[in-house]
């Protein structure tokens, strides 16, 4: 009994079909890894950049950070630890109701970034 092409085609599938579902969960695998080691490639560490943000005594420790439009937490706080940049530019905006916004344009690189804060009451 002869084998049609559909048939020899379908017997070539099921031969290969294991193999390939192997080979793609292997790239998830992978896929996984490197995002869990915040793509750490061949041991090199992401570039990042130190952040310091320094609060004036006019400024309320509880403003919201945020950099990139993702909050980052209260100022006090994050004048206090710092914030490690990736390269790359970056918007960091300091926000609290009654007082005009701070807002910055950032290149980050491997040298520290410093800025002095002091946010600025809005007038009644």
């Amino acid at each position: 009994m002869a084998m049609t092409d559909e048939s020899a085609l379908a017997a070539k599938l099921r031969w290969f079909t294991p193999y390939l579902a192997f080979l793609a969960a292997g790239v998830l695998a992978l896929c996984l890894v490197l995002s869990l080691t915040g793509c750490q490639v061949l041991g090199r560490e992401p570039v990042t950049a130190p952040l310091s943000l320094e609060r004036s005594a006019k400024s309320p420790r509880d403003a919201a950070v945020t950099i990139d439009e993702e909050y980052i937490g209260p100022l006090g706080y994050v004048a206090a630890r710092g914030v490690k940049l990736p390269a790359g530019k970056h918007r960091i905006t300091i926000e609290k109701p009654g007082y005009f916004p701070w807002d910055r344009l950032v290149e980050a690189g491997t040298a520290p970034i410093h800025f002095d804060v002091e946010l600025e009451p809005i007038p009644d």
